[in-house]
C-alpha cells in the first residue's frame, strides 16, 4: 500500500513541477476570470440608461433637450425615442426619451426596461387633477413591472411646470397618486381574478398588502421633485437642477 503511494507521489510530484503544467493552469485560471470579468462588467454597462416617461405634453422632450443640449428648443410630440449620451461626474450614461402617446409607450417601455438604470416619470403639474386615472395607472404599470422590481430600478416622479400659476405642489401630487394608485391597485387586483383566479395569488403585490399604498412601502426607492422646462423666456429661466442632482447620484 505505501509503495503504491510512493509511486504516486513521484508521478505527481513532477507535473505540479513542470513549468508548461504551471503555465497552463494559469492561463485557465486567466481565461475563467476575463470571462468572469466580462460577464458582470457587461451586465453592468447594459443598465446605463435614464428612461424618461409619463404622458404625452407632460414635457419629456424638454427636458431631454435641456439635459443633453442645455438650451430650448421648440418641441413637438414624440413618435419614437430621443437619444443622447449625457455625462456626470462619475459615470456615462444615456438620456432616453420614450414617447408618452398611449399606443407607443407600452412598446418603447418594453424595448428599454431592461436597459433602465433609473426611471424618470414626468408629470404635468398643471393637469395632474385632470389627468390623474391616466397619470396612475401608467406609474402602476412601470412600478409594478417585473424588470422593474428584480433591479430595484429607482424612480423619480419629476413635477413639471413648475413655473406655470396653477402648477399642484409635489407632496400635493404625490398625495394624489398614492390615493389614485391605491384604486388602480384595487381594480388591477380585480381584473386579475376574474380573468384567472389563481395568478391573484402569484402576481406581484404592488405595496402591503392591507394597507393604503404609499411610495415609501416599495422595495425599489420612489422620490419626488419639482422641476420647470417649459419655457424658452430668459426672464423665467428653466430649473432643472434637481433633476441633474438626481441623476448625478446613480
Amino acid at each position: 500500500m505505501e509503495s503504491e503511494v510512493i509511486k504516486e507521489k513521484i508521478h505527481t510530484e513532477p507535473m505540479l513541477n513542470d513549468p508548461r503544467y504551471i503555465t497552463l493552469l494559469s492561463v485557465i485560471v486567466l481565461l475563467f476570470t476575463l470571462v468572469f470579468w466580462w460577464f458582470f462588467s457587461r451586465r453592468r454597462q447594459v443598465r446605463k440608461s435614464v428612461l424618461l416617461m409619463g404622458l404625452s405634453d407632460s414635457g419629456k422632450t424638454l427636458l431631454f433637450v435641456r439635459l443633453a443640449y442645455s438650451q430650448y428648443r421648440q418641441t413637438f410630440t414624440s413618435m419614437k425615442e430621443n437619444v443622447e449620451e449625457y455625462l456626470t461626474s462619475n459615470d456615462a450614461l444615456k438620456i432616453v426619451d420614450l414617447p408618452g402617446q398611449e399606443r407607443l409607450r407600452n412598446k418603447f417601455f418594453e424595448q428599454y426596461k431592461n436597459s433602465a438604470k433609473s426611471i424618470v416619470y414626468v408629470v404635468d403639474s398643471v393637469t395632474i387633477q385632470k389627468e390623474i386615472r391616466d397619470v396612475a395607472e401608467y406609474l402602476y404599470t412601470i412600478l409594478s413591472d417585473p424588470v422593474v422590481q428584480s433591479y430595484s430600478t429607482p424612480v423619480l416622479i419629476l413635477c413639471n411646470k413648475q413655473d406655470q400659476p396653477l402648477a399642484k405642489g409635489a407632496q400635493v401630487i404625490k398625495s394624489l397618486l398614492e390615493k389614485e394608485i391605491n384604486l388602480v391597485r384595487v381594480t388591477k387586483s380585480s381584473q386579475l381574478q376574474s380573468v384567472d383566479p389563481s395568478q391573484s395569488n402569484n402576481s406581484t403585490y404592488l405595496g402591503k398588502i392591507g394597507k393604503d399604498f404609499e411610495f415609501s412601502h416599495l422595495s425599489n426607492r420612489v422620490e419626488i421633485a419639482e422641476s420647470s422646462a417649459n419655457t424658452g423666456d430668459d426672464d423665467t429661466p428653466a430649473d432643472i437642477k434637481s433633476l441633474q442632482d438626481w441623476i448625478s447620484k446613480l
